[in-house]
């Protein structure tokens, strides 16, 4: 996700889809791929062993973001993981999922002075930020995913782990395509000669091509509650989604359709007649709070290799084990309802004296032991439901023209935002051919639908996008590849009343807790939310040493396995 009624399984026209692709936490991902010359292809080889990477696009220097007060915060709840007491006997913990909500708590386990064991159903590290390789050596993900400067556990945990120059820092700007002029961009420019938050009223009240002067001069004054009453006014606002809220506020339609359709879409892949208010308001209290808070930086390569295996590296070093391939079929209960053990699908039994969920919250239900799913936490979280999304990367036979060196705000229908990742990431760089990284949401009414047929509804949107460039018949620009990688659970739907059903980490149960973005944390569906939720959970868990130290069942010098 770029920031950061109730939906059943059983009603959804894609039952089958969503099914198989939980039980076995599997993003549906497939490809197609146009025959190449034999040109074509030399000179793609050529590209990957010529040696290192010639980028010419440039970057930002990294924003000054260490005397912001969430960064402060941020690296105050990191640094007491560090300087806590070592414990006589480390806990082995035990923790179901390797996206950044369970690597962000084995790391602060580890940190702390216990030994985390990390397992992955999958064969690949990253959750929502997974990656695969093709045949040909491409990279091709599950989102496109951008880093904010108001992401302040993120940007601690690159400092800790000594990777922030892994951060390509863009133009403190936000662009958006002009549907009613094809081909054409309106940006929002950020200042970095003025402070938070006249830097962000200044980039508003510059741009004249998507609201007029009555709009914003409405916009502002529909934001004043929130401005005045601070954070306890837009928890409260978690009943209204942004269309009612705007409506309540008279603030003009035109308002929602020119910026908030595409910021809703970006924030959690939803319109704005769903999204609840409170997931808008966290954003714009960041970005208009902080002077570098909307400031976006893209990963230099693929999230598996940068970013998460850096993580791993530091679990490993510090004690900690990751295993991959290691699917949970089944929580299996003590007689007091407690874990006895995780049982995975070839059979292999794993006890530890703490266990962590960390996976998406739809497949935590589908795992739930019947005993406990009438207990109030867990019922609660029947209301939490991931949203469906796709991605999709199509790379073309030329360097297209009408793009930046940026994230891009399509507007489109079908798509939300999109990057032309040739000139944004290091390792996909290409001075020869684009590769669009596309988001495709709403993608309720498509996730079951071919690729084709995804691929067709894309070159249609595209062709507004690059009408010089680009035809819906391939007419201009050919395809050579396309990979479509279809999430049909993803982040968890921000819809109105959700917050009340959002848990706390540690759970009722002795021993269980949770983490996920889904969980209780103020950055909602993010990778900030995330690596937070990740935290909060080894915060709980170095809280409650004694009390699990005390249980003493199991062997405290490693994990037990058994077949």
């Amino acid at each position: 996700m770029v920031v950061f009624g109730n939906v059943s399984a059983a009603n959804l026209p894609y039952q089958n889809v969503f099914l198989e692709a939980l039980s076995s936490e599997l993003m549906g991902h497939s490809s197609f791929r146009v025959p190449i010359s034999s040109q074509a292809l030399k000179t793609r080889t050529r590209r990957r062993t010529a040696g290192p990477l010639q980028v010419v696009c440039v970057d930002i220097p990294r924003p000054e973001l260490e005397n912001t007060v969430n960064f402060l915060e941020a690296a105050s709840l990191s640094a007491s993981f560090r300087s806590a007491p070592r414990p006589a006997k480390p806990l082995k913990v035990v923790i179901a999922g390797a996206g950044l909500a369970g690597l962000s708590t084995a790391k602060y386990l580890a940190d702390a002075g216990h030994q985390p064991l990390l397992l992955e159903a999958r064969d690949v590290l990253g959750g929502k930020i997974a990656a695969w390789k093709d045949e040909d050596g491409d990279w091709y993900e599950t989102g496109l995913h951008i880093f904010f400067g108001a992401y302040p556990n993120v940007q601690n945990l690159f400092g800790e782990l000594g990777i922030n120059d892994r951060l390509q820092w863009k133009e403190h700007s936000m662009i958006f395509a002009m549907p009613s002029k094809p081909g054409e961009f309106s940006r929002f420019d950020f200042p970095d000669v003025l402070p938070a938050p006249l830097n962000g009223i200044w980039a508003i009240l510059r741009n004249n091509e998507m609201l007029t002067w009555p709009e914003k001069i409405k916009f502002a004054i529909g934001l004043l509650p929130a401005m005045v009453g601070g954070q306890a006014y837009v928890e409260a606002q978690d009943g209204l989604s942004v269309e009612e809220w705007m409506r309540k506020q008279a603030i003009p339609d035109r308002v929602t359709d020119e910026v908030f359709i595409a910021m809703s879409k970006a924030l959690n892949f939803i319109n704005p007649n769903e999204l609840s208010m409170q997931c808008i308001l966290i954003a714009l209290n960041r970005f208009l709070q902080e002077k570098h808070g909307s400031k976006m930086a893209f990963l230099d390569g693929n999230p598996p290799e940068r970013l998460c295996m850096p993580i791993v590296e530091h679990i490993r070093s510090l004690g900690g084990e990751v295993r991959l391939n290691s699917r949970i079929r089944k929580i299996e209960l003590e007689d007091d309802g407690t874990v006895k053990n995780f049982l995975l699908t070839d059979g292999t039994t794993i006890q530890g004296d703490a266990y962590v969920f960390a996976t998406p919250v739809d497949i935590l239900k589908l795992l739930l032991p019947d005993s406990w799913k009438e207990i109030p936490y867990f019922k609660k979280l029947e209301k939490l439901v991931g949203v469906p999304v796709i991605n999709i990367h199509i790379w073309f036979d030329r360097k297209l023209k009408n793009t930046y060196d940026h994230l891009l705000f399509s507007r489109s229908n079908l798509l939300s935002v999109y990057a032309d990742m040739s000139l944004t990431c290091k390792e996909y760089y290409d001075p020869n051919r684009s590769m669009l990284e596309l988001v495709f949401a709403p993608a309720e009414e498509w996730i079951s639908r071919t690729d084709s047929d995804i691929i067709d509804a894309t070159m249609k949107e595209l062709e507004k996008l690059f009408p010089d460039e680009i035809a819906a018949d391939q007419s201009k620009a050919k395809i050579l590849k396309y990979h479509v990688v279809k999430t049909p659970r993803s982040v968890y739907k921000t819809i109105p009343d959700c917050e009340p059903c959002r848990p706390l980490q540690r759970s009722p149960i002795q021993g269980f807790y949770l983490a996920g973005d889904y969980t209780k944390q103020k950055y909602l569906a993010s990778m900030e939310g995330a690596v937070l939720s990740g935290k909060f959970c080894s915060q709980s868990i170095v809280q409650d040493y004694e009390l699990l130290a005390a249980s003493g069942r199991r062997n405290l010098s490693e994990t037990t396995v058994s077949t």
